[in-house]
């Protein structure tokens, strides 16, 4: 098939090498000194450094040519760029299957991807998410990893169809929601087990926090129209489990620096990297308030973000608050 990968980062261009043995695939980048040096050098050194492009893999800063003729459009970039490639999409945005990756609630609005999809685009039933635990050098590296894709059935199938072979695995629901929310709160939850794992807390601190964590997730989730079995499944537990464990995680790796001292901003210019959890948990802590659901550490981790509590602080915060039933 012709698939148009949208947003070169880690991310969109490990998705983009996947897929190019099978497809037609073409990776769009908007910086065009990006897409010289990646065409030049063949690999992405900025987000990717030592991992070869595909011989057949186009890439592109012409969003026209990158569309030209895509019969599915994965968009890969951040939530925060995800509404900016939408209204540039014109006529493709419309008439072409569309599935996302990003994971997070726009900061300004609080809305999940596919909201914003609907006030771009319209309703359509043949877009949604892809997610799950899944990290792009151990994709690029033919690793097996495992996503869910969500939406209608038909849609579902197409990606299904395009995505499921080799070590990639894909699983289907309808429960977009519990995707995206699953995919968004987990990358809060990982800075405060990184945090947690800087302040030397401990095996039991981090089982805990991940623990009660998923029970975060799982409110704000059925709170917001969710199904709540969704949650133990890839998008939930699964990509909580390895967002807040593994070391390629960059919401952990913010976490660890902020818990051992660093500022905010020196942490994000280091990492060089999205951590989509930074400009979530605004959002993420506005909805759970406006929707009266109980997210203590999400709040706590806001807290440390915007320089209000150290992590110490807000670890004393957390353990002083009033016990009560599981």
């Amino acid at each position: 098939m012709n698939v148009a990968v949208l947003g070169a980062g880690a991310w969109g261009t490990a998705v983009a090498c996947a897929l190019a043995p099978r497809h037609a695939v073409r990776l769009w980048a908007r910086d065009a000194q990006q897409v010289a040096a990646m065409n030049a050098t063949r690999s992405n050194e900025r987000y990717l450094p030592g991992h070869p492009l595909p011989a057949a893999l186009t890439v592109t800063s012409d969003l026209a040519h990158a569309l030209e003729r895509a019969e599915l459009v994965v968009i890969g970039t951040p939530t925060s760029a995800l509404r900016g490639v939408l209204r540039a999409l014109g006529d493709a945005g419309s008439r072409t299957p569309l599935v996302w990756l990003c994971k997070g609630f726009e900061r300004d609005s609080g809305q999940l991807a596919h909201q914003i999809i609907a006030a771009e685009l319209g309703e359509r039933a043949d877009s949604g998410p892809l997610s799950g635990p899944s990290f792009a050098e151990e994709v690029l590296r033919g690793l097996p990893t495992a996503l869910t894709v969500a939406g209608a059935a038909p849609f579902c199938a197409l990606v299904t169809q395009v995505f499921h072979a080799g070590a990639l695995r894909i699983y289907s629901t309808d429960d977009v929601i519990g995707v995206e929310v699953g995919g968004s709160v987990k990358n809060v939850l990982a800075i405060a087990t990184g945090i947690a794992d800087a302040l030397g807390l401990g095996m039991n601190a981090r089982a805990a926090l991940m623990t009660r964590g998923l029970a975060e997730i799982t409110r704000l989730g059925v709170a917001l129209g969710a199904r709540a079995e969704t949650f133990t499944g890839l998008t939930g537990l699964g990509d909580l489990i390895l967002t807040c464990t593994g070391d390629l995680s960059r919401n952990r790796r913010i976490g660890l620096m902020l818990g051992a001292g660093r500022r905010l901003p020196d942490a994000l210019a280091e990492l060089g990297h999205v951590a989509e959890g930074v400009w979530s948990a605004p959002a993420v802590a506005a909805r759970a308030t406006a929707l009266s659901v109980e997210m203590p550490l999400t709040h706590a981790v806001c807290a440390v973000l915007d320089g209000r509590l150290t992590p110490a602080s807000a670890l004393q915060r957390l353990l002083a608050r009033e016990p009560k039933s599981e």
